[in-house]
């Protein structure tokens, strides 16, 4: 009984340990905070501009196509009440934009603007900025521009999303290995495909139903409002999850299908007792799947892994097609790799073991006879395949990566380089990983030895393999270093001035008449040698002449400053030449002005120095 539990045990312990890597893997996966998607590129008028006259319309221009939202932007007067705008459109022809139209007599002051979008991989970004007309506002009224991402939303969406992944490589996977490498005995083999097949099922609902809030930034109350489902039918992510929803039906009875016809069938089985180590070993005659059934697997297959395609970064961007295509066979390579070793361990795992002298070295152990070559033929077709798989993963990895980055400097300076420096890690892992499963496989064909240390290795394979699905999901949902690129190079546009930053800092000596702004212009506003001008306006508006200025900057996130900007007064207004930003960033600004010989006030605003 003792050596019952041992055995059984055992078998439990790399199931266990499975578990173990993908839990960690989920809860690490879902840890980190949201990343951006759509970068910004640019905006119509600039964040920080002063005006003379209230703009008509605002037009936000992205680096990707986006979805607009019923609420995409909400603008704000100087008072803090919201002014009502127009419907939110894209400019004419271009769904990378997002446009609203103002109404007529906006007044004059500083109006908040706050935005959001849907990016076409599906995420929504956000934000908010300001702009003047006329001057700005004097003091500034606390505005609440709403929720980013609700947290625990955000969560449950993330989950959905690894868990939708995992379910399509553990179902194309082991369908593919049941279909191409004809395991001995497919029967164990069911319980993941119907475990596979039932997971997509609840991940997609899952995602159909917290879509709305997702995209919102709500709560996942917000889910069950009357209106929740019927707008995210309406939308190109809907769409897609509706659409892979439907696609599970004729998957459901291609699998019920596969199971009557080749899954319900017992394996080869001993001849007789004690043949298990001495009979000749039965020849693999298991029969091949008819061209029906491999076409119709393949068609479901594809058209599943276009529903992740037609919403992640493959589906906007330059080169589109080649891109969906792409990202088709990527998802499909990973699924039969993955997936199949997932297959390949279970098939492993449920063949049964005689004790042999030789596996006292820890390296081998035996099948009965009737089931050595049947395995090892099964195992000798899932390394040719794997090894086919991953020749499609490096070329398509190859592309994507070519395609996401855009440059050498964005593979350590942006976050999706960075995520995919350790994907190419893992994945080299994986290969030697699988090198090790390929040598035991060659022994299991050749000598009908290294059956356990065949398992070990898979075993590793499929934890390594897990890894990599999730750091891929990670990658998927992260904004490409090419946008990135973009982005961080778009400096803001001033108006009339362009290339360069303009900030009003509001000033207060305490005084009558001691109030005012100092307008204070960066060109070009970014890292490097920088122009200043400086100007006062009065508590009028107009233009003040006063004794001195000074402007200091600081970069808190790296402890940087204060660094004196030593304006000297140019007649009319203040100036210098020479100011050097060593790193972009959210500097503080901090402008002192001396009205008079007793009288001077200070003030402070963030200003944003591009890369």
């Amino acid at each position: 009984m003792g050596q019952a539990r041992d055995a059984g045990a055992r078998r439990r312990l790399p199931r266990l340990a499975l578990l173990g890597v993908l839990l960690a893997l989920l809860l690490l996966g879902g840890a980190g905070a949201a990343s951006a998607h759509a970068g910004l590129r640019s905006a119509d008028p600039a964040d920080g501009t002063v005006l003379a006259s209230a703009p008509r319309a605002l037009t936000l221009t992205f680096t990707e196509s986006v979805g607009l939202l019923d609420d995409s932007f909400r603008l704000f007067a100087p008072d803090g009440r919201r002014v009502r705008t127009g419907e939110p459109r894209h400019a004419p022809g271009r769904t990378d934009t997002a446009q609203v139209a103002f109404p007529a007599g906006l007044g004059q002051g500083t109006f908040t603007v706050a935005w959001r979008v849907v990016s076409a991989d599906s995420h929504p970004v956000s934000g908010a900025f300001t702009f003047s007309v006329g001057r700005p506002s004097p003091a500034t009224a606390a505005v609440d521009t709403g929720p980013a991402e609700d947290p625990l939303t955000g969560s449950l969406y993330d989950l959905a999303r690894y868990a939708a992944y995992g379910a399509a490589a553990l179902l194309v996977g082991t369908a593919a290995f049941v279909l191409l490498c004809r395991p001995p005995d497919p029967g164990p083999l069911r319980r993941p495909l119907a475990a596979g097949w039932w997971l997509l099922l609840a991940a997609t609902l899952a995602l159909l139903v917290l879509r709305a809030p997702y995209e919102s930034g709500a709560g996942p109350a917000a889910a069950f409002t009357p209106s929740a489902l019927p707008r995210t039918l309406t939308t190109r992510p809907g769409v897609v999850l509706l659409i892979r929803l439907a696609l599970l039906a004729p998957t459901a009875l291609f699998l019920v299908r596969l199971c009557r016809v080749r899954l319900c069938r017992r394996g080869p089985q001993p001849d007789a007792p004690g043949e298990g180590r001495t009979a000749p070993q039965r020849e693999d005659r298991t029969p091949a799947p008819s061209r029906a059934a491999l076409a119709t697997g393949a068609v479901l297959a594809l058209a599943l892994a276009l529903t992740w395609a037609a919403s992640d970064h493959a589906s906007a961007g330059l080169q589109v097609p080649a891109a969906m295509a792409s990202s088709v066979l990527h998802l499909l390579a990973m699924a039969v790799w993955l997936g199949g070793l997932t297959a390949l361990l279970t098939t492993l795992q449920r063949t049964p073991r005689t004790t042999t002298a030789a596996d006292t070295d820890g390296s081998a152990g035996t099948a009965p006879a009737a089931l050595v070559a049947p395995l090892a033929a099964t195992a000798a077709r899932f390394s040719r395949l794997a090894f086919l798989a991953v020749t499609v993963l490096v070329a398509t990895g190859i592309y994507q990566s070519w395609r996401g980055l855009g440059s050498w400097p964005a593979l350590t300076g942006t976050a999706y380089g960075r995520l995919l420096l350790v994907k190419l890690f893992a994945v080299a892992l994986l290969l030697a990983v699988a090198g090790a499963s390929r040598h035991w496989t060659a022994r299991l064909a050749a000598a009908h030895t290294g059956l356990r240390a065949l398992r070990r290795s898979v075993l590793a394979e499929v934890a390594v393999g897990v890894a990599v699905l999730m750091v891929s999901t990670v990658l998927s949902g992260t904004l490409p270093g090419r946008a990135a690129t973009e982005a961080a190079e778009a400096a803001p546009v001033a108006a009339g001035v362009p290339g360069a930053s303009v900030t009003e800092i509001p000033f207060d000596t305490g005084s009558p008449g001691g109030r005012g702004t100092v307008q204070i212009t960066l060109e070009p506003g970014r890292v490097g040698q920088n122009a200043v001008e400086a100007v006062v306006f009065g508590p009028d508006g107009g233009l003040s002449t006063v004794p001195e200025l000074r402007l200091s900057l600081s970069l808190p996130d790296r402890d940087i400053g204060p660094i004196d900007a030593r304006l000297v007064n140019r007649g009319g207004y203040w100036g210098t030449d020479s100011l050097n930003l060593p790193f972009p960033g959210a500097w503080s600004a901090k402008a002192t002005v001396r009205v008079s010989d007793l009288d001077q006030g200070s003030g402070s605003r963030t200003v944003r120095i591009a890369r």
